[in-house]
């Protein structure tokens, strides 16, 4: 008699989990509440699907903000190499771009969704769509024999010995994403650390960032004050959006952003943007001056294209106070160390973040001191194991999310025995 195993959910980590355990010779039942496998896989990267990143394996743990120690084992037992090797394998070539980041060289999700959905179907994994997982089915003495689901209005029982639970967090709603892991988990008697928005743009209040929606700036510096002293910064790139900010730095900020809202009463947060962080103080002031100098019978609003994007230049001129017309030898050196402040510290209110149904990733879940970081196994409840997103793990951006639900999935397919 083959082991019967009952994966819950079709995501990346899902689809890795059932494709292995499949492999390795188990009857596999992977219930998705959706019409269709890894959906959000299908939308990520902007439609590119960051794989990984190629970054030594022994750098990757800083990269995961909370937990990151959890991983430690599971990165090793299933690293970003083997990622690509078995991607490698399914024929999905890959590239690394800029900040070490892998993408399929197709830059198609797709293709990394359906060489996944492939991966489990070859081995033998069955998969039943449009099923939503009601309840993991326990005997008095605990020990799990399956799981109940719902299907078109109809009830239907899969019989398993275990149980892997990979159904994502709260982000993306629209692709499946909406909990019911954590519901199942709790109802296990598991402790859920509350769900918050990961990796989600933020509100601003000033209205100006509406003039540069679709801004994108490179090797700027945002800093985010502490409300009780202290400050963290971000460098890299960030975008306008007509609400406020959204780009990697900004995302990777905006856990933190979050925590320090709600410690902070929801009121706002002071921030402020560095255009020119790769300039000093006075390397900066010299090259406005000899900007100034070489536009010395220009207008000021003229005098800036060397020196900014052409949507920022007007927003600079006003908040400066220096009259847009007013000929540049006429500026001041008050105006001018006014203009040199803005350059540096460009005020910003953070009013909150977007919400979790906005987020690339979900912040919060099984709480890791409860899963054995071997195996992905409750430590409640022999026979359910988890992993990917529903567990209290998030990467920052560039292919961290998707290597640990890889990685995870990897382990609970071969923490389970068989």
């Amino acid at each position: 008699m083959k082991t019967k195993v009952v994966v819950i959910g079709a995501g990346a980590s899902g689809l890795v989990a059932a494709g292995f355990l499949a492999k390795r010779g188990a009857e596999v039942h992977v219930l998705e509440k959706m019409q269709r496998a890894a959906l959000k896989i299908r939308i990520s990267g902007k439609g590119r699907c960051n794989i990984t990143n190629a970054m030594p394996i022994a750098e990757f743990i800083p990269n995961y903000p909370r937990n990151g120690r959890f991983l430690y084992g599971a990165l090793h037992r299933f690293s970003n190499q083997d990622c690509i090797r078995f991607f490698a394998e399914l024929g999905v070539k890959t590239k690394t771009e800029r900040g070490q980041r892998v993408f399929p060289v197709s830059d198609d999700a797709h293709q990394v969704a359906d060489a996944l959905e492939g991966f489990a179907r070859k081995n033998g994994a069955r998969l039943h769509f449009g099923h939503k997982a009601l309840e993991v089915k326990r005997n008095p003495e605990g020990k799990v024999y399956g799981v109940l689901s719902s299907h078109a209005g109809q009830e239907t029982f899969f019989e398993a010995k275990n149980v892997v639970i990979a159904t994502g967090g709260l982000s993306y709603p629209g692709t499946g994403s909406t909990g019911d892991g954590l519901a199942l988990a709790h109802s296990l008697g598991h402790t859920i650390v509350q769900p918050r928005p990961a990796l989600v743009p933020v509100r601003v209040e000033e209205e100006w960032v509406k003039e540069v929606a679709g801004l994108s700036l490179r090797n700027v510096e945002l800093t985010v004050l502490d409300p009780r002293g202290g400050q963290q910064s971000y460098f890299g790139e960030l975008m306008f959006a007509h609400f406020g900010l959204t780009g990697p730095i900004v995302l990777t900020a905006s856990e933190q952003i979050g925590v320090w809202l709600a410690e902070n009463g929801q009121r706002s947060l002071q921030a402020h943007l560095d255009l020119k962080p790769a300039l000093s103080d006075e390397q900066l002031d010299n090259r406005l001056l000899r900007d100034l100098e070489a536009f010395s019978r220009k207008q000021f609003r003229n005098s800036l294209d060397k020196l900014l994007p052409k949507s920022l230049i007007p927003v600079i001129v006003r908040l400066s106070g220096i009259q847009p017309d007013k000929v540049c030898h006429q500026i001041t050196r008050e105006e001018r160390t006014k203009l040199h402040s803005l350059l540096k510290a460009l005020p910003l209110t953070i009013a909150k973040t977007l919400p979790i149904s906005a987020a690339i990733v979900t912040a919060g879940g099984v709480h890791v001191g409860e899963v054995d970081p071997r195996t992905m196994e409750s430590k409640k409840t022999g026979g359910v194991f988890f992993c990917g997103e529903v567990l209290d793990i998030h990467g920052v951006t560039g292919g961290f999310n998707l290597q640990a639900a890889f990685s995870t999935g990897y382990c609970a397919s071969q923490g389970i025995d068989l």
